[in-house]
């Protein structure tokens, strides 16, 4: 996996602060990130959501910090109707034109030629936005905010989580990160499955934790280095 690749398992969402006490807002810096480069993630939808997400029975779906729209589109593609938010406006233009693509190739084997959209684009800072419905998965995945707290994005994920539903989240292992990005980002800015599931309170009744590990994957550098990084990968059901 390229350095390209891996680095789309890192959706921030916190603004920037630049010399002169400016802060930049998290929508001006990601839409500036995105138009630096044709396309920024790799294309391919996350394999931890792959795998977990797999064998669930479709229904309504989250997809927080969405980027380019892979994952929304995988699941869409599973019989999911999905909701996918990013802060980017044009990560959201891109998602739009990824999914005509797809459901364009789908269309050429529709009775009608063509495929009904399963997706809602949404544009919003996760810092502030509620989500006006509950869902049956909840889907964050590699949501590391550059300066803002972990803890209210994700706790806002498991409050859309419906009875019966599924939370999955998957993040960046703060003591298996890639050697080549050692001292770039702060502890505080990663977790731990322990932590993830003490803050959510995922082991208290109402709950059914379901996967709580470390999975290593091997990822490339920018060079050409080799390393193996850790994922953070949590599964709970909320009980009826």
């Amino acid at each position: 996996m390229s350095e390209q690749a891996e680095n789309q398992h890192e959706k921030h969402d916190g603004g920037q602060h630049l010399p002169g006490g400016t802060v930049r807002s998290a929508a001006e810096v990601w839409d500036e990130l995105y138009r630096s480069k044709p396309r920024i993630w790799s294309g391919k939808p996350n394999p931890q959501l792959v795998r977990e997400a797999g064998g669930l029975k479709p229904g309504k779906a989250l997809d927080l910090g969405c980027g380019e729209g892979a994952d929304a589109i995988w699941l869409a593609q599973h019989g999911w109707t999905v909701t996918a938010v990013d802060v980017s406006a044009v990560a959201l233009e891109r998602a739009r034109a990824h999914e005509k693509a797809a459901l364009d190739r789908e269309g050429v084997h529709a009775h009608d030629g063509s495929t009904p959209s399963r997706i809602t684009w949404q544009q919003a800072d996760l810092g502030q936005w509620q989500p006006g419905s509950a869902f049956d998965l909840v889907t964050a995945q590699y949501l590391h905010a550059d300066n803002r707290d972990w803890r209210g994005p994700l706790r806002m994920a498991a409050s859309a989580v419906k009875p019966g539903g599924t939370l999955l989240i998957v993040g960046h292992h703060p003591d298996h990160l890639p050697p080549w990005r050692d001292g770039e980002a702060p502890r505080d800015r990663f977790y731990n499955g322990r932590e993830l599931v003490r803050e959510l309170a995922l082991e208290d009744p109402g709950w059914q934790l379901e996967v709580a590990t470390t999975r290593e994957r091997p990822v490339a550098g920018p060079d050409g280095q080799e390393a193996v990084i850790g994922d953070v990968v949590v599964r709970a059901t909320r009980l009826p």
